[in-house]
């Protein structure tokens, strides 16, 4: 053999060693460790990363990695940083915020990122992909014990997020591990003194400047009305001085924090003086001020940036102005249903066409998507095949924050999978739906799996089916002929009662089956309050199992407003199962003096005598009018002797449902000559809570009449505390008792 030949086979071997070598990292072997992790201990992202490594290095084997200076790292250690920049591999440029990336190529394990957190979410996939540790929900996580943690070889990937900012309302975050696992932030990290949305009255409060500066705010049904929910007169430059004045102070306070958010609150009741006005009409849509008020604060802060609203009203966007660079318009879909994506129903067409607009005058979007029923946080919601379309929609159009409000606690219908599923879309809006939302049954539920997943199926294709909306203030009633009809719901039961024998053994796996089987026990109840209940024992023990299973589970709210489930199944029983003084109205014919507003009406010749009694919703059961009066006349179709009445109101602040101001009752044998009998004045209610109110008028003295007729008087605008200031405020009624 010639020397040259023997030199070419020499090198031939050294390379293919020297692969070898570094076909895969050993981190860990046989409980030994075998890398060091290598860190600047200054960059406090990387050294979080380090120790966040180091930490689950541990967990997994038992062995906890030395921490080392990045001067003395050697091949086959963890090298995390770019101190390690440049390489042959990857531009700095190539790396967005939040973004890393991650090699094994040449006997070192990498991990570099570009601006914010990177290395920390390079770690979390390098564990996550390599290692099997997923994190399902707060505290409960899933971990291989092992011996060895080796790295396999030729790893060479870059992530960057599809938004740069991500947002949940998952009640996991309060797990901190948690939100670092799925890459989360919240606005408190981001937004200067915690000003994130809603914030006109935090920045210039009516109980500071309303009584003596009521110019102000919203010039609204012929004068001005300052309220904790009134928005500003944005073409007042004294109001922009002021709060121009509190943001610089605000910022000088929060150094290294840029963006803040200056926003409407929550209300329709945005300023129509004639300089406003003006303006909106001139643009087209009251968003015209709020750019124009926005855009002179960018330029008096060219170095901050400014999130404002699109929200409600202020949905559409100007036709002529443009808000400037430093402008984050926060775009809500909050009008759209939800049963199939945004492009599919009216509501959302409606809303993709006001996107696609706002995406052409600006590459500064936070898109506020809504994944939650507000009413009913434990109803069934099934919207999960929508959650992919939808962002990448958000995404295609300039999106690039994001924030997915959707069922936010624990018992929420299937909490724990939505979040988790919206998390791995909010980070790459690409991945495998099906595949993501099987690995979390198999890993959360264990063997109960293959039956909560063909549950899943089977409603998303019941709703889909049925043609009926899915909205963020929906109820169970409304799904009743639906995805929650009798047929159907035989159906969920029975794969709800095979998931409860696959893990009968295994006492975690059955408590979580148990709290996403709470949904559809919610929904009997609803649906069943809704028509003449047929045997009362068996409803009661539905009744108690809901209330104890959720009591067990600890699962407390019921919606939006904190009312409990202890509270709801109190009300449940009172309402439903009480003795009740028998109503001689019970089926009476209703006419009315002044009618109900639609689509209230299409009930109201039943729904007020028909022994049925409405629910939170006020969608469905109730009968409401709109900043007038009621009149109306129940005929009892003979004399009969009456001692007095009980009208049930519905109290729901949040949907401009208030009570009203008085309440009279007059009688008649012959429905021409009234004779007053009683009139009740109406304590104003400020209470949040969602609730049912029982306003008596007990006469004198008994009399024999026919015909009962109820006045109430409306307050008529919404007061200056709540959020409809200046509107014409709701109220609703449902059963009437005469007695």
């Amino acid at each position: 053999m010639n020397t040259r030949y023997k030199t070419k086979v020499l090198l031939l071997l050294l390379s293919f060693i020297s692969q070898f070598a570094f076909a895969q990292i050993v981190i860990v072997k046989n409980e030994k460790p075998m890398a060091r992790i290598a860190v600047n201990r200054d960059d406090s992202i990387d050294l979080k990363a380090a120790l966040l490594f180091q930490d689950f290095t541990n967990r997994i084997t038992g062995v906890k990695l030395k921490i080392i200076s990045t001067e003395k790292s050697r091949r086959g250690d963890v090298l995390i940083g770019n101190h390690q920049l440049p390489l042959n591999n990857v531009k700095a440029s190539d790396i967005t915020e939040d973004g890393f990336y991650i090699s094994s190529t040449d006997g070192y394990l990498r991990i570099v990122k570009g601006s914010g957190k990177g290395t920390v979410y390079g770690v979390v996939t390098l564990l996550e992909d390599y290692f099997g540790i997923h994190y399902y929900a707060a505290e409960t996580y899933s971990i291989n014990k092992s011996k060895d943690m080796i790295v396999p070889s030729g790893i060479c990937r870059v992530e960057n997020p599809s938004f740069r900012y991500r947002q949940t309302q998952s009640y996991s975050l309060k797990d901190p591990m948690y939100k670092l696992w799925h890459r989360l932030e919240e606005p408190e990290e981001v937004f200067a003194g915690d000003l994130w949305v809603h914030t006109f009255n935090k920045l210039l409060p009516a109980a500071e400047f309303g009584e003596k500066h009521p110019e102000y705010y919203s010039f609204i049904n012929g004068q001005r009305r300052p309220g904790v929910a009134s928005q500003w007169c944005l073409t007042n430059p004294d109001v922009f001085e002021i709060v121009a004045h509190r943001l610089d102070s605000i910022f000088k306070a929060n150094t290294g924090m840029k963006i803040i958010s200056v926003s409407q609150n929550d209300s329709q009741t945005h300023c129509s003086c004639s300089e406003c006005k003006a303006i909106d009409e001139y643009e087209g849509s009251p968003s015209g001020t709020i750019v124009f008020f926005l855009n002179k604060l960018a330029a008096r802060f060219p170095d901050k940036e400014f999130s404002t609203l699109a929200y409600l009203y202020s949905v559409p966007p100007p036709k002529h102005i443009k808000p400037l660079p430093n402008v984050n318009i926060m775009l809500c879909d909050i009008d759209c249903y939800r049963e199939v994506p945004l492009t599919e129903n009216s509501s959302g067409k409606a809303f993709i066409n006001n996107m696609e607009r706002w995406s052409k005058i600006t590459n500064n979007i936070f898109v506020w998507d809504y994944g939650i029923n507000f009413d009913n946080y434990i109803s069934p919601f099934p919207n999960f095949h929508v959650l992919q379309p939808n962002m990448e929609l958000f995404k295609k159009n300039k999106a690039t924050m994001h924030f997915s409000q959707i069922a936010s606690i624990k018992g929420g219908d299937f909490s724990e999978l939505r979040s988790y599923l919206v998390a791995k879309l909010l980070w790459n809006t690409s991945v495998n739906v099906d595949s993501v939302i099987r690995s979390f049954l198999d890993g959360y539920y264990g063997k109960a799996s293959p039956y909560l997943y063909n549950y899943l199926i089977l409603q998303k294709g019941a709703l889909l089916g049925s043609n009926i909306p899915l909205w963020i203030y929906d109820t169970p009633v409304t799904h009743k002929s639906g995805m929650l009809n009798k047929v159907l719901m035989k159906q969920y039961n029975e794969l709800f009662d095979e998931a409860e024998k696959a893990v009968a053994n295994n006492r975690i796996f059955l408590n979580r089956v148990r709290e996403s089987r709470l949904s559809i026990q919610y929904a009997e109840l609803e649906i069943a309050r809704t028509e003449p209940i047929g045997n009362v024992a068996v409803l009661k023990e539905k009744l108690d199992l809901f209330r104890q299973r959720a009591k067990d589970l600890g699962v407390v709210s019921l919606n939006e407003r904190n009312n409990t489930i202890e509270e709801y199944c109190d009300l449940y029983s009172q309402r439903n199962f009480s003795q009740k003084k028998i109503n001689l109205a019970q089926g009476a014919e209703v006419s009315y003096i002044i009618p109900a507003e639609a689509p209230y009406d299409k009930i109201a010749g039943k729904a007020l005598t028909d022994g049925l009694y409405g629910g939170t919703a006020f969608n469905e059961s109730w009968v409401g009018w709109l900043g007038k009066n009621a009149d109306f006349v129940i005929d009892l179709n003979q004399n009969q002797e009456v001692r007095g009445i009980e009208v049930d109101f519905l109290h729901k602040l949040g949907a401009w449902i208030l009570l009203p101001k008085k309440m009279s009752c007059y009688t008649s044998t012959d429905n021409k000559n009234f004779t007053l009998m009683g009139t009740t004045e109406i304590v104003e209610d400020r209470d949040p809570q969602v609730k049912y109110v029982n306003i008596p008028i007990k006469f004198s003295k008994a009399v024999h009449t026919r015909y009962i007729k109820v006045n109430i008087e409306t307050i008529g605008l919404c007061p200056a505390w709540h959020y409809g200031v200046g509107n014409p405020a709701w109220f609703f009624i449902d059963e009437v008792l005469v007695y």
